[in-house]
């Protein structure tokens, strides 16, 4: 199982060279889950493509779907706030990326990340993460 944060899916949806490696490491089959906090996460990263004019609004709506066309469930915030607050507190982090990383915890999934604090957290808490792909 895959846990699928923003800007894995961020990378993905645009085809960068590191999205396309993430994408041949997601295998057929396994599914993959994210937070509920994705769907807002994945609109604000392409809003601000088309705020810094590298995109139209209109490419940024396509890649937006194709982006959470890549999860397969999305979990309830409510599933895991309470366990990501106190860990949040516990790691001196942002709520939001504890939500990623619990469910990974959960699941005994890989977390697919290019969020290099969010890697370091992971390694701290000995999740599993995929981050760094070279082929």
């Amino acid at each position: 199982m895959i846990v699928l944060d923003c800007s894995a899916a961020v990378e993905i949806a645009r085809g960068t060279v590191r999205g396309s490696a993430y994408r041949m490491l997601m295998m057929e089959g396994e599914p993959a889950i994210a937070s509920d906090l994705f769907r807002a996460e994945v609109r604000n990263a392409f809003w601000r493509y088309v705020r810094a004019k590298m995109m139209s609004g209109d490419e940024a709506e396509v890649l937006i779907e194709k982006a959470l066309g890549l999860v397969d469930e999305f979990i309830p915030l409510e599933e895991n706030a309470a366990e990501s607050f106190a860990e949040a507190v516990r790691q001196s982090h942002p709520v939001y990326d504890l939500f990623y990383v619990t469910l990974a915890r959960r699941n005994a999934a890989a977390l697919f990340t290019a969020d290099k604090k969010l890697v370091a957290l992971c390694e701290r808490m000995g999740v599993n993460c995929v981050c760094e792909v070279e082929f």
